[in-house]
């Protein structure tokens, strides 16, 4: 996928090319850096890493824009979608959000809970970018009335004690720092970022056992061998970080939303590139060896992966749907007649358009999906998911 991306200006050039200075020691010192490191640098080194520095990421004026940011329905159907779930707990409850972007997501949110009067006991955010923090922080007081915005806190690590309520993460998976390999000759490689001189270069490497058996233990789950030449990504520390992630989570639920597929699609033939891809400026391309630190790196979700993650951690999976099934189910259209009432043409426009986005195949309506995890939770309690669940395709 090679497309024409922006040039970046004097500062982001002279920003990029530090954290490449970097990253060229350690090839230097270590040898040839594997994929998944290569990733976790250019997206989390401190200061220099794209999570880590200070441009602007999401919306309009960044490089990407998330559901969230398109307007309040996407979090007023999360809200929507979890008040069983605080009407049923007692005692203290609590809203987990991973990784909060702009602080969007928790604007609305809060704000619809306390029109529903469910307001939780506490709104945590496990932020590990400390320039988010202060981009959340600013925008959350400055939109939320004091008492809403007085529950909120931030969270460098999971709630080390027990808790009760529902924790959420949009577009977090997807940035988790994957292993790419592919299949030579019947062999499993990884890849590698390597130096030509100075330039970065992708080099395949002999796979270690860890990820050969992996891969293996993918091939028994499709019930197929990849074909030589098929080059993918998998998530080989998915397992422990979902069970680091829900480890304390006594009772309540787990809603991850992102782009992603079930196994089969994951990894089907016409796939056999992956599903890698890079956002800069709103262009997307696959070239992950350009403008380090200045671009975001994703990869889809494998939610078989997810599930299974989950089913090991203790959790049980009571839902699966596409992100248009799962809003169209969760309120969306009595939410766009409340916000139609009293709408102006412009609005009304605005409305539309941030539907359209959110539910029509070709935008994000099929691209994302929704998956709910519960623990200790009775899945009566969220009928709603019994006419949209296709959780049997994972």
């Amino acid at each position: 996928m090679k497309i024409s991306l922006p040039p970046p200006d004097a500062d982001q050039q002279a920003h990029s090319a530090r954290l490449a200075a970097a990253l060229r020691d350690e090839i230097h010192t270590d040898g040839p850096m594997p994929f998944s490191r290569w990733m976790e640098r250019c997206l989390y080194t401190p200061g220099l890493g794209y999570y880590s520095a200070g441009s602007t990421k999401f919306g309009a004026a960044g490089d990407f824009i998330t559901a969230p940011e398109l307007g309040p329905l996407f979090a007023q159907c999360v809200a929507t979608s979890v008040l069983p779930v605080f009407a049923a707990l007692e005692g203290r409850r609590c809203f987990l959000e991973l990784g909060a972007g702009s602080g969007a997501f928790a604007e609305a949110a809060l704000t619809e809970l306390a029109l529903q009067d469910s307001v939780p006991d506490e709104y945590a955010i496990l932020e590990p970018s400390a320039d988010l923090r202060e981009r959340q922080r600013d925008r959350l007081r400055d939109a939320l009335p004091g008492d809403l915005f007085s529950i909120v806190t931030w969270l460098d690590r999971p709630p080390a004690q027990n808790w009760q309520g529902v924790l959420f993460a949009n577009e977090v998976i997807d940035a988790l720092p994957v292993t790419r390999f592919a299949i030579r000759d019947g062999v499993v490689v990884e890849e590698h970022v390597a130096l030509d001189g100075e330039q970065f270069e992708i080099r395949d490497i002999e796979a270690s056992e860890h990820l050969i058996a992996a891969v293996r233990t993918l091939e028994q789950r499709l019930g197929r061998d990849l074909v030589d030449g098929y080059r993918s990504e998998i998530l080989i520390q998915l397992p422990s970080w979902i069970a680091t992630v829900t480890d304390t989570l006594e009772h309540g639920v787990a809603l991850f939303s992102d782009y992603g597929h079930s196994r089969d699609d994951y990894y089907a033939s016409e796939r056999s590139s992956g599903t890698l891809q890079c956002h800069f400026q709103h262009r997307v391309h696959d070239d992950a060896l350009a403008l380090p630190g200045l671009q975001d790196i994703t990869a889809s979700v494998d939610f078989s992966d997810v599930a299974d993650a989950a089913v090991e951690a203790g959790l049980r999976v009571l839902g699966y749907a596409s992100q248009a099934r799962f809003l169209l189910g969760n309120g969306l259209a009595d939410l766009h007649q409340r916000h139609a009432q009293d709408a102006d043409a412009n609005q009304l426009y605005e409305l539309s358009r941030q539907i359209k986005r959110l539910t029509l195949p070709d935008q994000m309506g099929e691209r994302f999906q929704a998956l709910l995890l519960g623990r200790n939770i009775d899945a009566a309690l969220l009928p709603a998911w019994l006419d949209i669940d296709r959780s049997a395709r994972l």
